[in-house]
């Protein structure tokens, strides 16, 4: 049988999601918590890829197990893990052939900032320090919207088969004097695309990138053509959108 585990993490304490040989993963610690609490080996397909440093408010990854699972098996795993791991819900009632990656309609990510430095919450915000042009920056992200080729945010040498996302949203709200994020919502995305585009609109923010040129940038399908890559500890991954279809119940 197959199940959906939605789980949280702050990613700061990892170097990526996925398992690796160098180097502590989330996926790491998951599969073994599970298998010592299930007393076999669990494969995790996660529902996607963050990279090292980066959060996740909500990511879904599936297992198969043919057994029972035992009772309150949240509550179990989240004994064994650690502190930046949370299980939030395992559900049962998916078909066998429903994928945590594959069946995923869209992502959506959040990127905060705050102009305020703080020992405490900059772990999960990135200082900006200066005043940033949220209008200016808002009507370039008007630019991300649909589907294109987003190799200007791509990582280069990177093993994606097509470089075309849909974006559907891409907008920064202020939530307060000091702080605002910006909401990107995709089918898809690319490796360190989100860093990407941030750190090339925070170029439009400070006035040292037109709107025009903007434009320019994600017409030119090329990475050397964009700004810098935003710091990690700002972005996280909040929502996961899956078919109705792929649930028994």
């Amino acid at each position: 049988m197959r199940y959906f585990v939605t789980f949280a993490y702050r990613g700061t304490d990892f170097h990526g999601s996925q398992a690796q040989p160098n180097g502590n993963t989330v996926q790491t610690e998951m599969e073994k918590a599970f298998a010592t609490i299930l007393r076999e080996p669990v494969a995790l397909t996660f529902a996607g890829r963050t990279d090292a440093g980066v959060h996740a408010e909500k990511m879904v990854a599936h297992f198969d197990f043919d057994k029972p699972l035992p009772a309150k098996l949240d509550k179990r795993l989240n004994g064994l893990l650690p502190e930046s791991i949370a299980v939030r819900d395992i559900r049962r009632q998916v078909t066998d052939c429903a994928h945590a990656r594959f069946d995923a309609k869209t992502r959506t990510y959040r990127y905060r900032i705050t102009n305020r430095k703080d020992p405490f919450t900059n772990l999960i915000r990135t200082y900006v320090g200066g005043i940033l042009d949220f209008t200016a920056m808002n009507k370039a992200a008007l630019h991300l919207l649909g589907e294109q080729d987003f190799s200007s945010f791509c990582r280069v040498h990177t093993d994606a088969k097509t470089m075309i996302c849909t974006v559907c949203e891409a907008q920064w709200i202020q939530e307060s004097e000091t702080e605002a994020c910006f909401f990107i919502t995709a089918n898809r995305f690319l490796r360190n695309m989100v860093r990407a585009i941030v750190g090339t609109l925070f170029e439009v923010g400070r006035g040292k990138m037109t709107e025009k040129q903007f434009a320019e940038v994600i017409a030119s399908h090329d990475r050397c053509h964009a700004g810098h890559s935003a710091p990690a500890e700002g972005l996280s991954l909040v929502e996961i959108i899956y078919p109705q279809n792929i649930y028994l119940s």
